[in-house]
């Protein structure tokens, strides 16, 4: 196990960095100019906007500004935001605790939906319960996410009133009223993550279930005397779960992602919204910055998918 797992991170640093490689490239080549609010101010004479401009390395080619970024990246500066001149990571942690908040229990609260609703759907097919099941799974995962948080703004907040439109940044959990205030605020935005995501792994889990109850080894289960109970939690759970947890690893990156919309539409101050911005403002650093922590989420939950494997079948083993 040991040696597989190093061999993965070994094999992620050249993945890492060609990915890097490819979204510097496109952001240096990508219309705009970090430094055009610049332009429009008079104020600003030419020989300070070129000054500016040497200053931030933007008189340089783009290979060049690739490989000193690189290299500052491995010392663990992530340059300097282009719009607000603060440094990148702290631009980054900043935001960081709202979006965890928001999506982080959102992807928690789907995972352990989405589980039970499609063992039960699986194991009671044709149901009542599995029809209801079916129909939700479609609905939320063929509506998008902007129009179902419309839809819940215009439901609860326009015209029942029961929670805010706006999220509020700076409220501060400090009493019982303020955590009321907190839960009331966050209810929009995590419930319109929770329906898509929940939708989605659902309809997973109730494929998988399907397929491993037709198999032999259930046949062979059952004929053995061992009640359905058993059967379902102890045999067929444990092999269904095998692709389920490919899904739900490589989901967490891609909800952070995904809530751009979602955190946007709510104006919660987080990763999302920050990432916008940038690529509105033309903002390099900190666009470069988000893109490459997704990439390292997407390969460090490849690996934890992969390592779930052999705990899930002992057939599955590393060399």
């Amino acid at each position: 196990m040991t040696q597989y797992i190093l061999r993965r991170v070994l094999i992620a640093i050249p993945t890492l960095l060609v990915i890097s490689f490819v979204i510097f490239a496109v952001l240096a080549m990508a219309p705009g100019d970090p430094l055009a609010q610049f332009a429009l101010n008079p104020a600003i004479p030419e020989s300070t906007r070129q000054l500016i401009r040497t200053q931030f390395g933007l008189d340089q080619p783009w290979p060049i500004r690739y490989v000193k970024w690189l290299t500052s990246l491995s010392r663990g500066d992530w340059g300097f935001s282009f719009s607000t001149k603060s440094p990148v990571i702290d631009i980054v942690w900043q935001r960081m605790p709202q979006t965890l908040q928001v999506v982080g229990l959102a992807y928690l609260i789907a995972v352990c939906l989405a589980i039970p609703i499609g063992i039960l759907s699986a194991v009671t097919q044709y149901s009542i319960f599995d029809n209801i099941a079916t129909f939700f799974s479609f609905v939320g995962f063929s509506v998008p996410s902007f129009f179902t948080g419309i839809l819940c703004i215009l439901l609860f907040a326009v015209n029942l009133k029961w929670f805010p439109i706006v999220y509020s940044t700076t409220l501060e959990v400090n009493s019982l009223a303020t955590f009321g205030q907190q839960v009331r605020q966050m209810f929009l935005p995590v419930l319109v993550l929770v329906v898509q995501q929940t939708a989605a792994l659902t309809r997973f889990m109730r494929s998988s279930m399907l397929d491993n109850l037709s198999l032999d080894y259930v046949r062979t289960a059952r004929a053995k005397g061992l009640s359905d109970r058993v059967v379902v939690v102890r045999h067929v759970l444990a092999n269904s779960l095998i692709p389920v947890i490919t899904l739900i690893a490589l989901g967490i990156p891609t909800i952070f992602a995904g809530a751009i919309i979602t955190e946007n539409l709510f104006r919660v101050n987080g990763l999302g919204a920050l990432l916008i911005t940038s690529i509105n403002n033309s903002d390099t650093p900190v666009v470069m910055a988000l893109t490459f922590i997704f990439s390292i989420l997407t390969i460090i939950f490849n690996l934890i998918a992969d390592i779930m494997y052999g705990v899930l079948d002992p057939r599955v083993r590393y060399g």
